[in-house]
């Protein structure tokens, strides 16, 4: 039997480490997820990639470039510092997308398990929260994740803070 994802690679780098393709794929996927899938128009470069970690999720392929299957990026207090949502102790996971034909096969559950280990071995004892959308509660709400602000609209698209200690 094989491992769960055996066929991609996990790519675990600072914004500084990324290559211009890594940079090219994470954000035409964002684009892509955020902007053209949810109609939703907004400053997804918001200066903050800079200063991220980002976990890039590619599929291998033997006879083509390998393929973006998922994404996210985790902001560290000092990059997420003056924005009136966040803590400053806290560390931020944010831009969580898998692409389209990546979806339904617990890709997403994947890479927030490994995310939070990561975090857990380089920031160990760091709350980390972030800014789920409202129909994903339930989700996050499995890995410890709990609410922390009532349910809102941002981009017409219904949020929650959440936060795990």
């Amino acid at each position: 039997m094989t491992e769960p994802f055996s066929e991609f690679d996990w790519c675990w780098k600072p914004f500084a480490d990324l290559s211009a393709l890594d940079v090219y794929a994470m954000l035409a996927a964002r684009s892509e997820v955020f902007v053209v899938e949810q109609h939703c128009v907004y400053g997804d470069v918001d200066g903050q990639d800079v200063d991220a970690w980002h976990l890039l999720v590619y599929r291998r392929s033997a006879d083509a470039r390998p393929v973006l299957a998922g994404y996210l990026r985790v902001l560290l207090p000092a990059a997420a510092e003056g924005t009136k949502e966040t803590e400053d102790s806290d560390i931020r996971i944010g831009r969580v997308l898998t692409t389209a034909g990546f979806r339904g096969i617990g890709l997403g559950q994947a890479m927030l398990e490994r995310t939070l280990g990561l975090v857990g071995e380089q920031w160990p004892g760091q709350p980390i929260r972030l800014h789920a959308q409202a129909r994903l509660q339930r989700f996050y709400a499995g890995f410890g994740f709990e609410p922390i602000s009532d349910v809102h609209v941002e981009d017409d698209i219904p949020h929650i803070w959440m936060r795990r200690s």
